[in-house]
């Protein structure tokens, strides 16, 4: 009985062994190829769900279906110009062929280490081909931002960060497809200068800066003597006529006063002359004043009158 209920167990074992074996899911992130003895069956599974192969014999070989990451390593790369500049990249792809992939690199690790030699080499190639002032500048983008003199500031961009980016998507896709992988995106991540020369590219930037700043105070402060003598001429025209018109005012308030005085006179010649005397006498003699004339004086006539 305990042998019998043994080989019912071993039986039962051997079928759930069995049947697992048969069976495997794909969830919606993943792609599936089936190898036998090592060499692919059939077509790539890609379609989520449960899904059936020989036991033991049949293997199922689990690939992403997601977009995935390549995050580069900095590289120091000349450009056309001679200069030493470190790069920094990184990409996305996704296996799209998951038959070819799995024939030609077997699994992710090997596939990032071939997309290295892929795009390092590619933007290798497309930095080596062109200047700096194309790599940190973009097509029709006038403003300045990374460069260290005039020259490179008035240096008319034919491609931009973006045609090389693109570039280099375009030559590694190229060589990418072989493999069953589809680069989707590749950026320049920083670009930067070796240490040996960025102090002196900065001391040029910095130059560049003061140099501008230079100019704009000397154009602002052209300005300003430009507005400062606009305003004196324009305050002397108005004092002048201002003056003018004041001289004008004053010349005939004395012609109507000279009319009026002369009026006076001719109707009372003696009291006009009274009261001119008055004045004198009011604007000569002040409070304290001493003053020797002489008798025979005119200016004493109404005075010795009264007496």
């Amino acid at each position: 009985m305990k042998i019998l209920s043994s080989m019912v167990f071993v039986v039962v074992a051997a079928a759930v062994i069995v049947i697992s074996g048969m069976f495997y899911t794909v969830n919606e992130t993943e792609q599936v190829v089936i190898t036998q003895m090592g060499k692919p069956v059939g077509k790539p599974v890609t379609d989520p769900g449960l899904h059936m192969k020989l036991p033991f014999i049949q293997q199922a070989n689990y690939f992403d279906k997601r977009f995935l990451a390549w995050d580069g390593n900095p590289n120091q790369i000349p450009t056309k110009d001679k200069r030493f500049i470190w790069v920094d990249t990184y990409a996305r792809w996704r296996i799209a062929d998951p038959l070819l992939f799995f024939q030609r690199l077997r699994d992710q690790y090997r596939a990032q280490s071939r997309l290295s030699d892929i795009l390092d080499g590619g933007t290798r190639n497309v930095v080596a081909r062109h200047l700096l002032i194309e790599l940190v500048r973009s097509k029709g983008f006038e403003q300045e931002i990374m460069a260290s003199d005039s020259k490179e500031m008035n240096t008319p961009i034919k491609f931009g960060r973006e045609a090389l980016a693109e570039e280099v998507l375009k030559n590694a896709s190229r060589r990418a497809k072989p493999l069953g992988i589809e680069i989707l995106d590749f950026k320049f991540k920083r670009i930067n200068y070796v240490e040996q020369v960025r102090k002196e590219v900065y001391a040029r930037m910095i130059s560049e800066r003061m140099r501008i700043a230079e100019q704009y105070r000397s154009e602002g402060a052209g300005e300003a003597a430009r507005i400062e003598g606009e305003m004196e001429r324009q305050l002397k025209v108005i004092s002048s006529e201002a003056y003018r018109k004041s001289q004008d005012i004053k010349g005939k308030a004395d012609a109507q006063a000279t009319d009026i005085y002369a009026a006076a006179y001719g109707k009372a010649p003696d009291f006009y002359s009274f009261l001119r005397t008055l004045d004198s006498y009011k604007n000569a003699l002040k409070k304290h004043t001493t003053v020797i004339l002489s008798t025979e004086g005119a200016f004493l006539r109404y005075m010795q009158d009264t007496q």
